[in-house]
């Protein structure tokens, strides 16, 4: 069977679609279109069924899918390993986690990381969906929640809490709450809703201390956004700790000190095949440690 089809089939049945798979392979969309075609008449059947909605595998398809992802995993693992050498740590390390970790805690505290190993190109993919770290969407992901796949390698690092946080500004339009009863007459921001939450509990403030559960003034679909509100003045929210440290404390007030959410682990989650990566192990090493040394 030819390698350059096999690996084109290969991203295309990642992405769905000729014109994905062209635009991450560098290829036309004709181009890619003749030689799925070209394999399909070696092999004489349909790999792929084609809709107006993009492209799905057929029964034949989804069994070449999965032998071919496993060799292209092999293939990909091995050629980290030639490129990082047997014990120094380097190449291209694709990092995600949500938009909030990765746009305040994060970017404070890579740069240690990035001197002492000048030879590991660092690239952060903030996204509070989780990205696919079986289709190397990412080589490691901080999240904090248990990842969708289970066959991921996952350990808990650390453990957040929630606390409620107002500006100056709105305390001084509207007081501080005493209570958490006294929320009822508040102004509350949360998190929006989305398939999957990228912290468990988040909204636990339109529960707290009351039978009936509170309405939201205002709803936003990340978790940076509800910090920005606050700092606006527009109302109280819970927020991670994580989220309001050095420069992002700014403008923002605990309140009802004895008032928390639930517990949330954080974890570092990556392939059984990024195991034996250096640049994996050290980045692993240096969160946990840099963790240890936080005060959250």
């Amino acid at each position: 069977m030819d390698w350059d089809k096999l690996r084109i089939f290969h991203t295309v049945a990642e992405t769905g679609s000729f014109t994905h798979a062209g635009e991450r392979l560098g290829l036309s969309q004709s181009a890619v279109s003749r030689q799925i075609r070209g394999l399909e008449e070696s092999l004489k059947l349909s790999l792929f069924n084609r809709h107006a909605r993009g492209l799905t595998l057929t029964d034949e398809g989804e069994l070449l899918f999965k032998t071919s992802d496993e060799v292209v995993s092999k293939i990909i693992s091995t050629e980290q390993q030639l490129i990082e050498g047997t014990d120094k740590p380097r190449g291209l390390l694709k990092v995600t986690t949500t938009i909030s970790f990765g746009s305040t805690w994060l970017p404070y505290h890579i740069e240690d990381f990035m001197n002492e190993y000048p030879e590991v190109d660092v690239q952060l993919l903030v996204s509070d969906r989780d990205l696919d770290l079986t289709t190397r969407e990412a080589d490691v992901a901080i999240l904090f929640h248990t990842p969708a796949h289970v066959e991921l390698i996952q350990k808990q690092i650390a453990l957040f809490q929630h606390h409620l946080y107002a500006s100056p500004y709105y305390i001084s339009r509207y007081g501080k709450p005493e209570t958490l009863a006294d929320l009822d007459k508040h102004r509350l921001i949360t998190f929006g809703e989305l398939p999957n939450l990228p912290i468990r509990n988040i909204n636990w403030i339109l529960e707290t201390g009351t039978d009936i559960p509170r309405k939201p003034y205002l709803q936003i679909n990340s978790i940076f956004g509800v910090l920005q509100a606050v700092k606006a003045g527009l109302g109280i929210a819970a927020l991670p700790d994580y989220l309001v440290q050095g420069a992002a404390a700014r403008n923002v007030l605990k309140i009802l000190e004895g008032a928390e959410g639930r517990e949330f682990p954080a974890y570092l989650v990556y392939t059984a095949e990024q195991r034996n990566s250096q640049k994996v192990k050290v980045f692993r090493d240096f969160i946990i440690q840099k963790f240890k040394n936080e005060r959250f």
